[in-house]
């Protein structure tokens, strides 16, 4: 489970059989493997393990995620120690079209290395300054982290953040003067683009006739709602 999370592999198919060898999903293609070459390993499991402890049942692999997501989310809290850091917090919506709030920390390690890593998501009711400023800390606070340690904010000017950013940077800025406040460079440089682009006539009708058609088409489908 630590390398399929570690690779970003799905964990499951659509067909799990264990006679579906075309398409075999990853935990019982891992468990096939590992009983050609550990014997001690093939009697234990499937087959040989008892019914209740086959460790592809859903819910299983589920609890074994939740785990793992702990113990990372702990590892990178003792990583960060006592020390300050930045916040990168981001909103876009799922394929149900439900909003879910990103977050993010940046901070120095022991090392003298930028280490930026992702602290948690959650669905949020409304993308307003005082939703995703309560969200961003009620996170932190589940993992003992304050307002106060916070020397940066960087939020995504796109989209649903955009009306939100002038508010939720100065609430955030009313306790903890030090946070400063950076524009996505990631989004400053698409803005750029998207000017530069409008200038060539082929860039334009690519991106403005072309792909917007096609996304607007996309994004109508049945299937999305």
């Amino acid at each position: 489970m630590r390398w399929i999370l570690l690779q970003g592999m799905p964990t499951r198919l659509h067909d799990e059989s264990e006679n579906y060898l075309l398409n075999m999903c990853n935990i019982l293609g891992f468990f096939k493997y590992t009983l050609k070459n550990i014997p001690d390993v093939q009697k234990v499991v499937l087959e040989n393990a008892p019914g209740n402890f086959l460790m592809l049942a859903p819910l299983i692999q589920k609890d074994i995620i939740n785990v793992c997501a702990k113990e990372t989310t702990k590892a990178i809290i003792e990583e960060l120690g006592d020390g300050i850091f930045s916040i990168l917090v981001d909103v876009c919506a799922d394929l149900c079209d439900k909003d879910q709030m990103t977050l993010f920390l940046r901070y120095i390690s022991k090392k003298g290395e930028i280490i930026e890593r992702f602290l948690g998501i959650v669905y949020v009711p409304d993308t307003n300054s005082l939703t995703l400023k309560a969200t961003t800390e009620s996170l932190l606070m589940e993992h003992s982290l304050s307002l106060s340690r916070v020397r940066g904010q960087c939020y995504n000017g796109a989209g649903k953040m955009q009306d939100a950013i002038h508010d939720i940077k100065t609430l955030i800025m009313r306790e903890s003067p030090s946070a400063y406040y950076v524009h996505c460079f990631s989004h400053q440089l698409q803005l750029t683009l998207a000017v530069v682009a409008k200038k060539n006539a082929d860039c334009n009708w690519l991106f403005v006739d072309v792909l917007t058609t096609l996304v607007n088409y996309v994004d109508g489908s049945p299937e999305r709602k």
